[in-house]
């Protein structure tokens, strides 16, 4: 089955340039459908993400046997310029989503690259995508995806969390705590009604100081508390290293040397990277905007071949780009 399912807007052409529409108009006017070879690469380095949204397309509008799609595989590393995508097939079967191409794999090389940063920043110290309240709903699994893809050990959606086989990550809402009027109250509730896979991690911000918080949390839940999350504010200053490391030293103190501390609110690479270099004692970071908020990495597709003879718009040198690192899809 596969991952991913194009909507009937993307295959409709809906959503494609509408130049790409009037040329196949103008091609089937002309009895004209040439085999062309068109090539995919990016603007700049990054992590490789999308190709299998992409292969979803193609393999819903491409004939068999007629048709070749060549891609580096999901995940990996791309230089700038590097042909990551090669499809051969007779033009009027895929012309028309050159535009859905290139956006998918520049948002999702774009997320997955922002994620991967994030990931190597933060070193063995798990990282959670919690981007998706940052983007439009429609693209938030897949923006999710592709965080998982560049290396976060989770993700908050439930359908990102589909996307990847993995279980949705998340704690507990600031909402939880002020509709049920005390933090204790409401992670016993969480303890109650919550399956008992799903990690008891408890939000400590909400009404009072967040070491008092994390120990009566503590108290309430013993050894079925996983963690605590500090998600403060930066009206309170925020999540800082001497925030965490007296959460960290109370619980100890106080006989909870198992739970663990899960931070989040406004992380980015270099915030990642100055809590692992100041060794501040945290068990995993939540990361939204960084991730979510990255900048598209611009693809252009370009077509090199026509009836199996080179060629190129000015500027491009005709032929087939050799790239060895290409796998055979379809």
């Amino acid at each position: 089955m596969a991952l991913f399912e194009p909507s009937e807007e993307i295959i409709s052409g809906r959503t494609a340039d509408v130049y790409f529409q009037r040329t196949l108009h103008i091609l089937e006017r002309e009895g004209l459908n040439p085999v062309t070879t068109m090539e995919f690469f990016p603007a700049r380095a990054g992590v490789f993400c999308g190709i299998e949204e992409a292969k979803a397309i193609l393999s819903k509008v491409l004939s068999n046997g007629i048709a070749e799609v060549w891609a580096l595989p999901e995940g990996e590393p791309m230089t700038r310029k590097e042909v990551t995508l090669r499809i051969t097939a007779p033009y009027k079967s895929y012309g028309l989503y050159e535009t859905a191409l290139c956006g998918i794999l520049a948002h999702q090389s774009g997320w997955a690259t922002a994620a991967r940063e994030c990931v190597e920043a933060a070193g063995d110290i798990p990282v959670v995508s919690f981007g998706a309240r940052h983007v439009h709903p429609t693209v938030a699994a897949v923006m999710d995806y592709a965080a998982v893809i560049g290396g976060c050990q989770g993700c908050s959606t439930i359908k990102g969390a589909e996307l990847t086989g993995l279980s949705p990550s998340g704690t507990m809402p600031h909402a939880l705590m002020l509709v049920m009027g005390d933090t204790v109250v409401a992670t016993e509730a969480f303890d109650r009604h919550t399956p008992t896979e799903v990690a008891r991690v408890a939000l400590v911000d909400t009404f009072r100081d967040e070491a008092e918080e994390a120990l009566r949390v503590a108290q309430a839940l013993g050894k079925r508390l996983a963690m605590i999350r500090l998600d403060t504010p930066r009206e309170r200053g925020g999540v800082t290293p001497d925030l965490v490391r007296e959460v960290r030293y109370r619980l100890d103190l106080a006989g909870f040397t198992h739970v663990g501390i899960f931070v989040s609110g406004g992380f980015a690479t270099e915030r990642i990277r100055q809590f692992v270099t100041e060794k501040v004692p945290v068990n995993g970071f939540g990361v939204g905007s960084s991730i979510s908020g990255a900048p598209p990495i611009d693809f252009t597709a370009d077509i090199r071949e026509l009836d199996g003879r080179a060629i190129a718009k000015r500027g491009r040198l005709p032929g087939i780009t050799p790239n060895p690192r290409l796998i055979r899809l379809i």
